[in-house]
Order: structure tokens, then C-alpha cells, then sequence
């Protein structure tokens, strides 16, 4: 919601002027009038609110809880550490959950477990490529966050893990009596394991080489090898229908 992220870059406003990857943002350049950005904040907020209700009140109260959770993630939840990155995946989620209920579907546990753990270390790598650039330039400043440089190291293992597990969840899933459902040739989704296996590790390993982006989703979207993942993790489930 893009509200929210307004109100993100507002409340950061000091640290991004700081930091070396940030400082050239709209507000923390000085580009954008920082009051305008807050009279916007409300008003898209305002409008997405008035948007949802003419779709269904549970895909409204679900954009209500993800703007609360984001004003607090933004006013001092980030500062918590581990904290920040449960919010933070938890914050993904809830996005694939308010899709479902836009469109009157449920999501799947299988779904939500894998988009977990998933999430937890793309918000682990955001954290990590954060702190990378710190020890870079020999600061040990924690940018209005709860880490410092040390947390380096633990971060990654932790990050690469919660990686791993969301491989471990997709082959859970494709093992159960629920592939069969949905898929006429379910075997082939065994292919998209060593996609996704490949994937975060090459994530992780771009992150510790510093060439991660400060958004690792925006990172994903714009980086032609993990676009041709998604071509062939595409094909790949066309194939088992």
C-alpha cells in the first residue's frame, strides 16, 4: 500500500539521509516537499480504504490491519531485533491473504507456510545488504535499526535457512494427498526444488558479494536471472496441470 510506504520513508527520514544506498530518495534528497508526502499518505489512504469497502469488509479490514502494522513496524517495531523481520514477513503474507480474500478464495496452509519462511529470509537479506553496506564503510552505526555489523554473520545463517525450509515446505506439499487435487502429472513439481533451491542461494550469495538492492522483491523483479526462473518455474507447473 503505497500509503504506507510514504509514511515509511517519512518516519526514516533522518537514517536515509545517512545512509549511503537511501540518501538519494525523493525526501531525503530534498526532492519531494515533506509535507505534500504526508497530506498524500492520507489521502491514498483514504482512497484504498474507500476502494476495499466496494470489494468485501474482510479484504478491508485485512488493508486496515496491514496499514497498523506497518505504522508500527515504521514508528518502532524495526528497531526490535528479529522482531523486525517476523514483521516484515508477516507483512508479505498478509498481502497474499488479502489477494484471497479480494477474489473470495482461501489460501492454502501449504501457502502460507511456504510464503513464510520464504518471506523471513528475503526480509533477512534486506536486513543483511543494510548492514553489508555499514561494514563497508566502517561504520558501526545501527541506521535506526536493533543490528550492528557483528549480527553479520548470524543473520546470513539464519536467513539462508528460513530459505531452505520454504524448499522443504514445497516438497511437503508436493508429497501430500492435496497435490493430487489440483495437478494431473504432480511429479513434475519436483522440479521446482532445485529452481528454488538455486535461487536462495544464488539471493544469499549475491548478498554477501554487497550487490543485493535495498529491496530484495525489487531486487528479484529486476534481475534477469531470477526472471528466467520464474519463465521456467511457470512452465514447469503448466506442465503438471
Amino acid at each position: 500500500m503505497h500509503s504506507a510506504y510514504l509514511l515509511n520513508d517519512l518516519v526514516d527520514l533522518p537514517n536515509d539521509r545517512k545512509y549511503s544506498r537511501k540518501h538519494t530518495r525523493p525526501f531525503a534528497a530534498g526532492t519531494a516537499c515533506v509535507k505534500t508526502g504526508a497530506i498524500l499518505a492520507v489521502l491514498l489512504l483514504l482512497a484504498a480504504i474507500g476502494i476495499a469497502t466496494l470489494i468485501n469488509p474482510l479484504f478491508t479490514w485485512l488493508l486496515v490491519l496491514y496499514f497498523l502494522t506497518t505504522t508500527a513496524y515504521s514508528v518502532f517495531l524495526k528497531r526490535v531485533v528479529l522482531i523486525d523481520v517476523l514483521i516484515l514477513a508477516g507483512l508479505y503474507t498478509t498481502r497474499i491473504i488479502a489477494g484471497a480474500a479480494a477474489i473470495s478464495v482461501t489460501p492454502s496452509f501449504w501457502l502460507l507456510a511456504f510464503s513464510m519462511f520464504l518471506f523471513i529470509s528475503l526480509a533477512m537479506v534486506k536486513r543483511f545488504a543494510e548492514l553489508l553496506a555499514l561494514q563497508e564503510l566502517d561504520q558501526d552505526s545501527k541506521m535506526g535499526r536493533g543490528y550492528t555489523v557483528e549480527d553479520l554473520e548470524t543473520l546470513g545463517s539464519h536467513g539462508a535457512s528460513a530459505g531452505y525450509l520454504s524448499v522443504l515446505v514445497l516438497s511437503l506439499y508436493i508429497n501430500s494427498p492435496d497435490v493430487r487435487v489440483l495437478y494431473s502429472r504432480p511429479e513434475a513439481i519436483w522440479l521446482l526444488c532445485p529452481l528454488l533451491l538455486y535461487w536462495v542461494s544464488r539471493i544469499w550469495l549475491v548478498a554477501r558479494r554487497g550487490k543485493m538492492h535495498d529491496d530484495p522483491v525489487v531486487f528479484a523483479i529486476s534481475d534477469r536471472v531470477s526472471r528466467l526462473l520464474a519463465v521456467i518455474a511457470i512452465l514447469i507447473v503448466m506442465l503438471a496441470l
